[in-house]
């Protein structure tokens, strides 16, 4: 996905990008230091994604000066994950920001339009995986996917997730989001025929130890092609079903 740096040698032969224009972007300092936080300004380069902002756990302020130090330097588009509504709130203040409660997650800018191989599929075992999917989905929106959602259609009724094998079969890549024993993603492995990216949730009741009771069922599956990613890791699973889906990119 990592195409940033071809697209300005590109660029400059063939002739719409000067030499300087390109050297100009190569040599921006790599960081800038804020004081609280050095600002990765080179990460789209290196990574093909500029830097995300993980919002738990900073204040209002923190948020919206290195928004201030991202947009100074030309990114436009900047996501903030795990940002609560109150924080959302105060840091739409200074910077325009759109905002979704269930995922609490937001975004500066538009969400682009898609560019990916194909469709990648989130579904989720129960509505109370929806917060961890949505932020999954719109991670992956974000940086330029087209998604379509599949919600509780979990293994307890398992009619739900039968009746959409069109879906899983035309997906690219997919995103099995549940919680208690976990089985949706061994499920879905042993459907779909595209990457399987799990993510376990903290949902269930006591024996579940707060989602790694799913997290171990997912790292046993015994369908192939399944990968899992940490307890309630939304982000982590849309970032990287993006990586996925904009493959071609590499030649």
């Amino acid at each position: 996905m990592n195409t940033d740096t071809k697209h300005i040698l590109e660029a400059v032969r063939d002739g719409s990008m000067t030499v300087d224009d390109a050297l100009t972007a190569f040599k921006t300092a790599p960081f800038e230091d804020i004081g609280f936080a050095k600002v990765d300004l080179h990460r789209k380069i290196r990574q093909g994604v500029p830097e995300v902002i993980y919002g738990a756990g900073k204040t209002p302020k923190q948020i919206s000066d290195i928004i201030s130090a991202m947009k100074n330097n030309g990114q436009e588009r900047v996501l903030v994950t795990r940002l609560s509504e109150e924080a959302a709130a105060e840091v739409s203040k200074t910077h325009k920001l759109s905002y979704n409660n269930d995922a609490r997650l937001a975004y500066c800018g538009e969400i682009p339009a898609p560019d990916g191989i194909g469709t990648v599929l989130v579904a989720t075992g129960g509505t109370s995986d929806i917060p961890i999917a949505e932020e999954a989905a719109l991670t992956a929106e974000f940086l330029g996917n087209s998604v379509e959602r599949l919600y509780d259609v979990g293994v307890s009724g398992l009619h739900r997730l039968l009746s959409h094998k069109e879906s899983i079969m035309n997906a690219s890549v997919i995103i099995a989001v549940a919680g208690m024993e976990g089985a949706l993603a061994s499920v879905i492995g042993g459907l779909a025929d595209c990457p399987v990216i799990a993510v376990p949730t903290s949902v269930g009741y006591g024996a579940s130890f707060g989602g790694l009771s799913a997290l171990l069922s997912m790292l046993n599956s015994c369908a192939s092609g399944v990968a899992a990613v940490n307890i309630d890791n939304g982000f982590g699973a849309g970032y990287f079903a993006s990586m996925v889906n904009h493959m071609e990119g590499k030649k």
